[in-house]
């Protein structure tokens, strides 16, 4: 007998907020299958807001509340089953996201959970990574956020190690990445993949994946270094008003975009990989994941 149930992932990030409704497929005998039903994507910047002072305006207060509203109506219709709602580095750092948490909560139903960036890491590798590597390699698996990028070590198939660095594109747009931290990145890629003897690099985040969309190769096949460091001299030669007329990347992408390869070449550089996979998954799909695998909290709607 096929049992199909919904569940929802909210992804409260630096540069975005996300609604993730996925279907969940049991069939006896089978394994559990996961099929994204709607994907939703506000561009609400909390962390140009919060690296430069330190709490969430007013203005982007209420957008979050319409928000919000917007997602706790969006899974009351679809029939949502169970919830999580998770916020990264933005609201870690905002002195008044405990006042908005409740705001949200009072006026939405919604609660929100902040999370650290060890949590969020191992949110995102709770991503069913599997189906997209050998199992006989290495991989550095890198999550570029807004406000912070989480590494991962996987070695045949198992994570061996992961942190979470606050090197981000809001942060590095606001030029407000110390140069100690880079410093401090470039150590920890080094000494982690010192030891294998080939690495190639996992990419996850919607700059990656829209890099990745654009190059038209097949789900699979991975961009190599050259074809990103082509990339990136190509969108450093058009102005900010260029990349989104000429080369058609939404405005809240056409800046973002160029810290964020910066982040991905330098993983690549610091760990010799050659290659960088785009499976298309991130801390969405994760909750999901976990949530469905009772590995974290969740809500029932």
């Amino acid at each position: 007998m096929l049992k199909i149930e919904k569940y929802a992932a909210i992804d409260i990030g630096s540069n975005a907020v996300r609604l993730l409704i996925s279907n969940i497929i049991e069939q006896p005998g089978k394994p559990v299958v996961f099929k994204k039903n709607s994907l939703v994507r506000v561009p609400i910047r909390l962390g140009a807001d919060v690296f430069m002072n330190g709490e969430i305006s007013e203005y982007n207060q209420q957008r979050m509340l319409d928000t919000m509203m917007a997602f706790s109506l969006l899974i009351k219709s679809h029939g949502v089953v169970r919830y999580k709602a998770c916020a990264t580095s933005a609201m870690r750092e905002a002195n008044n996201s405990g006042q908005l948490s409740k705001k949200i909560l009072d006026s939405c139903g919604i609660s929100i959970d902040i999370i650290d960036g060890e949590e969020e890491a191992a949110i995102i590798a709770a991503t069913d990574l599997n189906t997209y590597i050998d199992p006989n390699k290495t991989y550095l698996y890198v999550d570029v956020g807004g406000g912070s990028t989480e590494f991962s070590i996987i070695h045949n198939g198992e994570k061996v190690k992961s942190k979470s660095f606050k090197i981000g594109t809001v942060r590095l747009l606001n030029d407000i990445v110390k140069n100690e931290t880079w410093v401090e990145l470039e150590k920890w890629i080094k000494e982690s993949t010192k030891d294998y003897y080939k690495i190639d690099l996992i990419g996850s985040g919607g700059n990656i994946n829209k890099i990745f969309k654009i190059s038209g190769k097949d789900l699979g096949k991975p961009l190599t270094y050259f074809y990103l460091t082509t990339y990136y001299k190509t969108l450093q030669s058009y102005s900010y008003e260029e990349r989104i007329t000429e080369l058609d990347l939404n405005q809240d992408r056409a800046d973002v975009i160029i810290p964020a390869t910066r982040i991905y070449l330098s993983a690549m550089k610091w760990s010799g990989a050659k290659h960088i996979y785009v499976p298309k998954i991130g801390l969405s799909d994760g909750i999901i994941k976990s949530v469905y695998y009772e590995t974290v909290s969740s809500e029932v709607v």
